[in-house]
């Protein structure tokens, strides 16, 4: 063993190699991300790693890898559990042979999700075990441990971290590479009556599945992550369960209020029945500390009816702890200190109270500078002006093509659903111009479908493809249009404007969108076209080239402030109440000297 100052993702995969993982495959979505990367960093080869198309294609790659003995993982974030729900709810009554872990990082607040769903919800449905760690180093060995009772009891397993786990750093115990534990598949064995699921099979696999699961919930019970902290209580009858990243908001709370005796829940599904017997007893009430759902809170509330306990059981659902978001330090500090009492806590704590603190400047997300994107919703704006028009945005970088002023998403649902969103649209208003944009790498993970929909039942819509080449705001991972696998191989690209003209779209064409004038007659000359149609704006990522030269604003600027006002680029800026360019920021996409109504902007040259 040595000691290694290492992230939360870095933990997971660095633990899921030592356990001999086999096949790692995922979609990027943070605060997943990292993890996919480091085991392909750390890979010596023997690790297959790839990024697939979407969720649904990494689950389902991962279980035939695991049908054939692979220990696999699947990595994604939690909206992502929803696109690979369907092999998942399948794969949990067939079961697997070589142990498989489906990562799924929750994401409270949310930070960068557009919901704030509850992966330990998703585990009680799909009748899966939930592995939830509480440090990075518990991460570590966790992950560890999934693979070993998935592989034990033939079953895919949930591993649950958080974003402030995902991305928290801590000094932890790594083992040495000497000390692996090496996997060896065995091969695909074929059993129709293993692998091949028909209802009979479904229903008797089901009967089996609630046994694993009641044997499972008794197995918890002795886990050693689920960890009672025992302290004297100084005759306070009260307790807290708590989970996650909030067992360490719990515990520094703690140290500083006096302590009390304290749950850790490590599996919350199947639920350690026995174990929470075992803490409430000579409890009068327990504050359930945890994010997102009343999970904790609601098995203890059905155990004191089950068993006949009148333990108090408080948390969510009571009102002690908030409904939504994240936990915080402070958020916790006061939850516990209110349950514990003033009395309790004494003169020579009351100092610990956290006191008011100012409120953070607001600072909201934008394009970046040089992002090809604003010239591309820029472009159909003013291809659009005074005409009835709706503008279908999706799940992205692009999303932030909402804000002022360009003002250019008006709705934003899920990867993949302006494309058919668009379509519902447009049956009711007929008359109105509709538009769907969808960036590179999603239009591969999950709109190919939505177009093809458009196509057969004979749509009237423009479908815009934002081809930066890259997945953009996970980290600039590859995908299907790059050329590039995450196993470094070269390979064909696959061409979006193909897939395009090959299922029937009626008008294709591609064009540059830091070339304002083209792009707008293209978008005028496109939309006109009946039926499915679409524009690709391809142009790099700001992000992955080489900055080019800022442009200079000279002596010629009226100070209409239009290059400002109109574009909402962060590098245009004002400076002693005059319009001025933040050299710093400006990559030289010249959108701006095309924008300028008195030719005042120049330069402005990429690389």
């Amino acid at each position: 063993m040595h000691r290694e100052f290492l992230m939360g993702n870095f933990a997971v995969a660095m633990g899921a190699i030592a356990a001999g993982v086999n096949v790692v495959c995922g979609y990027p979505g943070t605060p997943s991300t990292e993890v996919l990367e480091t085991v392909a960093k750390n890979n010596d080869g023997s690790i297959y790693v790839e990024w697939s198309v979407n969720e649904k294609a990494a689950m389902e790659l991962g279980a035939g890898a695991a049908y054939s003995g692979a220990r696999v993982m699947v990595t994604m974030k939690q909206v992502g559990l929803n696109v690979a729900s369907d092999p998942l709810m399948c794969l949990s009554y067939m079961g697997v042979k070589g142990g498989m872990v489906i990562m799924v990082a929750d994401d409270p607040g949310p930070i960068s999700s557009q919901t704030e769903q509850d992966t330990r919800r998703f585990a009680q449905f799909a009748k899966l075990a939930c592995f939830d760690p509480s440090t990075v180093q518990e991460a570590y060995y966790m992950i560890q441990e999934a693979f070993e009772f998935s592989e034990k009891y033939h079953t895919p397993v949930l591993f649950r971290p958080t974003t402030r786990i995902c991305h928290a750093y801590s000094s932890i115990d790594v083992k040495d590479r000497e000390e692996y534990n090496p996997n060896t598949p065995s091969g695909f064995v074929k059993d129709t009556q293993r692998w091949v699921i028909f209802p009979r099979t479904s229903y008797l696999n089901h009967i089996e599945t609630e046994k694993r699961n009641e044997t499972l919930a008794d197995v918890f019970s002795d886990y050693q992550r689920n960890m009672t902290v025992s302290c004297d209580s100084k005759g306070l009858r009260k307790g807290i369960v708590t989970h996650g990243a909030s067992y360490g908001y719990a515990m520094e709370a703690l140290e500083k209020l006096g302590s009390i005796p304290l749950l850790k829940i490590s599996t919350p599904y199947p639920f350690p029945e026995r174990k929470a017997l075992e803490f409430m007893e000579g409890l009068d009430e327990i504050l359930c500390i945890e994010e997102l759902d009343y999970v904790l809170e609601r098995e203890l509330v059905y155990l004191c009816g089950k068993y006949g306990k009148t333990v108090k059981i408080l948390g969510k659902q009571t009102g002690h702890i908030a409904p939504a978001g994240e936990n915080t330090c402070d958020s916790v500090y006061m939850a516990i200190a209110e349950f514990i009492g003033a009395d309790f806590i004494g003169v020579e704590h009351k100092e610990n109270l956290p006191s008011e603190k100012p409120n953070l400047p607001v600072r909201p997300p934008v394009l970046c500078a040089g992002c090809p994107h604003r010239g591309s919703f820029f472009a159909v704006k003013q291809a659009m002006k005074g005409k009835k028009a709706v503008f279908c945005g999706d799940i992205g970088c692009y999303t932030l093509g909402n804000a002022m002023p360009l003002d250019m998403v008006d709705t934003c649902l899920c990867m993949g659903a302006g494309v058919n969103m668009t379509q519902g649209i447009g049956r009711i208003d007929p008359d109105t111009s509709c538009f769907a944009f969808v960036g590179d790498s999603t239009f591969f993970a999950s709109a190919i479908t939505g177009v093809v929909n458009a196509v057969y039942n004979g749509a009237d819509m423009t479908l815009v493809v934002l081809d930066n080449s890259t997945t953009a705001m996970t980290g600039h991972q590859p995908h299907p249009g790059t050329g590039v696998t995450m196993m470094g191989d070269v390979v064909n690209k696959v061409s979006i404007e193909q897939i395009l003209k090959g299922i029937g779209a009626a008008a294709v064409e591609t064009v540059d969108p830091l070339n304002l004038k083209e792009s707008v007659e293209c978008v005028k000359r496109v939309s006109a076209v009946k039926g499915v149609k679409a524009i690709i704006f391809k142009s790099p990522c700001a992000a992955i080239i080489k900055s080019g030269k800022p442009a200079v604003i000279t002596d010629k600027c009226i100070n209409c402030k239009k290059c400002i006002n109109t574009l909402g680029c962060p590098a245009l800026i004002l400076k002693e109440g005059m319009a001025a360019i933040d050299t710093s920021l400006c990559v030289g996409c010249g959108l701006c000297t095309q924008v300028c109504p008195v030719s005042a902007i120049e330069g402005g040259e990429k690389q």
